[in-house]
């Protein structure tokens, strides 16, 4: 199916709107009336615009209040038509999309409405143009798809079709069966847009809150399927009426908006894959396998503290780079790096944040597969400066300028890289690394969630609003096939939660913190503790609300609340979390131990968000 964009999804003038729309791979858009009336040249202009790169314009919208008109009105609204078919012509389009009416002189009747639209298409059949008929979800009278349909079969002109969008239809919870009526050579072009579940008036949650597919409920994957069974494979258009994305980059989010319609593609094909392989009783291979490392972009002056900070967690220095300052700190399955180089993207990245997570690296099962995909989603790509005999890793740009690093199960980067340390295995009780969490503006969540689920095909989890003592943050998780990849989204309207403050402080989005998991919390932290590691205190009311709440062992209490560890338990399983005081008030870590538990203890989020809160505030 060929991609389009409408105009009235991006934020600017005009001619960056285009621009963007052509920067981010699509070669057709749709001009939005608002768009050309605001814009300081004739439409043939915008014709020559569109021309220059390379995008075709496939349709001029909207023509509205027209269909079921009485005299003088209807007549009327014929003229009006005639000028936008003026326009059209100017414009380089065929396609002219009228919506059902809203007005309150329109009267009802199907026949009526296919009188109306058989006039409308006779004289656009003299300019060679065509109309596509499209039911609002909240019109005086048409506004069911069926409805819609009845009319345009019931004006019987081939210069007449219907235009389906996914919003208007979905909203209202309409049956998608009968669109298996409708001949694909009827169907002249179909708009998506996704939603988040409101319970609000559909004119509202259509103005103001569509989103891209991949970012909201609607079951786009029904709508998809049941065009796939009428065979339609016309232009697939995304009109999005949205306050963020008005308010954000359009060339940001015409990115977004490209990528989401290749992965609705790539769901939608997936799908297919998997009835195949279920019923050979194969599994699909995991491309993403964990988190290989982390890597921390800091100053000479500082990084010794946080390599004193790791000391005390139980991580040994294990190697040194051979041609850059960089160290690798190691404990269990986790390899976190130190990287001091005076030049290069560490050095840029740490300047603009401070001390900060520069980059991660996820171990892939195909290398050429995880660059094949990423450059498909319209990744950037980064390749960093090397010798000759050192490893060449290969990474991607992320939304806010930090690395993804891809690492082949195959390559050996430390052995190949590095001057090896003593490693000493006996001492390890950290064994992995079990989550991160990433901050980011509020506008941009839906943005990270779709990078995630398109680039690296993460599934996603509900959202969740968690309160912080001043404000709420919106949080939602995104994970891996078998759960070795998994990072929370964070983010916020409030500039005084932590969230809003880490914001402020780093300039800009990335990881606040790190969750290790222990093989026993205990021991782990009683490690931590004869090596002068302080843990964020947790008050004593929140212990005195566990017993009352779970009944627990005295004795199991007492230690929670010696080690300040927060608890949460969920059917049959439970889970330990403790914290340390931030770095720099950059980033912290947090320490797990989960007992067949899913979840990352979002009931104690308040509480450990006031408890990090009150040591901002002694800190600043």
């Amino acid at each position: 199916m060929r991609h389009c964009i409408a105009t009235v999804s991006l934020s600017g003038h005009l001619r960056e709107k285009l621009q963007a729309v052509a920067l981010a791979g699509f070669d057709a858009v749709e001009i939005f009336e608002n768009d050309l009336l605001s814009f300081e040249g004739r439409a043939g202009v915008v014709r020559e615009m569109a021309s220059d790169l390379g995008l075709e314009i496939l349709m001029f919208q909207p023509f509205r209040d027209f269909e079921g008109l009485p005299e003088p009105q209807r007549s009327k609204a014929l003229d009006r038509a005639e000028r936008k078919f003026d326009v059209m012509q100017e414009l380089g389009t065929d396609l002219l999309l009228v919506c059902s009416n809203l007005s309150p002189l329109a009267l009802p009747g199907l026949d009526r409405a296919a009188e109306d639209l058989f006039e409308l298409g006779e004289r656009a059949k003299k300019r060679q143009l065509r109309i596509g008929f499209e039911g609002l979800a909240w019109a005086r009278y048409l506004s069911d798809y069926r409805d819609c349909w009845e009319v345009v079969r019931r004006a019987n002109h081939e210069q007449v079709g219907i235009i389906l969008d996914s919003f208007h239809v979905l909203s209202r919870g309409l049956e998608l069966k009968s669109l298996s009526l409708i001949p694909a050579d009827k169907i002249f072009y179909v708009h998506l847009a996704d939603a988040p579940s409101f319970n609000m008036d559909l004119l509202s949650w259509s103005r103001h809150f569509r989103c891209l597919p991949g970012q909201g409920n609607l079951p786009l994957k029904d709508f998809m399927r049941a065009l796939q069974h009428v065979r339609y494979h016309g232009t697939i258009s995304l009109e999005i009426f949205n306050d963020q994305f008005r308010a954000s980059s359009a060339h940001s989010v015409a990115l977004d908006a490209k990528r989401s319609l290749l992965f609705l593609e790539e769901t939608l094909t997936e799908q297919k894959i998997e009835q195949k392989v279920e019923q050979k009783g194969k599994q699909a291979p995991n491309l993403y396998q964990g988190i290989e490392f982390i890597e921390f972009a800091l100053n000479e002056t500082i990084a010794p503290k946080l390599e004193t900070m790791l000391k005390a967690l139980g991580f040994q220095h294990w190697g040194n780079h051979r041609s850059k300052q960089v160290r690798v700190w190691r404990q269990g399955e986790i390899h976190l790096v130190i990287n001091c180089e005076p030049e290069g993207f560490p050095y840029s990245y740490n300047l603009l944040h401070g001390s900060a997570v520069a980059a991660i690296a996820f171990r892939v099962s195909d290398l050429t597969e995880a660059l094949e995909r990423a450059a498909y989603y319209r990744c950037l790509s980064f390749k960093q400066a090397h010798l000759t005999d050192e490893a060449n890793l290969s990474a991607i740009e992320t939304l806010e300028g930090g690395l993804i690093y891809f690492v082949g199960l195959k390559q050996n980067i430390w052995q190949q890289d590095f001057d090896l340390l003593p490693y000493d295995e006996t001492k390890a009780h950290l064994i992995r690394i079990d989550h991160l969490a990433q901050v980011t503006a509020f506008e941009r969540l839906s943005s990270w969630l779709l990078f995630y689920r398109s680039v690296f095909a993460f599934e996603a989890e509900s959202l969740l609003e968690i309160a912080d003592t001043s404000g709420l943050v919106q949080s939602q998780v995104v994970k891996n096939a078998d759960k070795s990849i998994r990072i929370v989204l964070n983010g916020s309207q409030s500039q005084h939660t932590l969230v809003g403050r880490f914001l402020a402080e780093y300039l800009g989005g990335g990881v606040q913190h790190i969750a290790f998991e222990s093989q026993d919390i205990f021991v782990s932290l009683e490690a931590m503790r004869a090596q002068g590691m302080e843990l964020l205190p947790i008050p004593e009311n929140y212990y005195d609300d566990l017993e009352a709440k779970y009944n627990l062992n005295p004795e199991l209490l007492a230690r929670l609340k010696e080690h300040h560890i927060l608890y949460d338990q969920h059917e049959d399983g439970y889970f330990f979390h403790a914290y340390s005081h931030s770095f720099d008030q950059r980033f912290f870590f947090e320490f797990s131990q989960r007992h067949d538990y899913e979840g990352f203890g979002a009931i104690n989020a308040p509480i450990r968000l006031a408890a990090q809160q009150r040591f901002w505030d002694k800190s600043s």
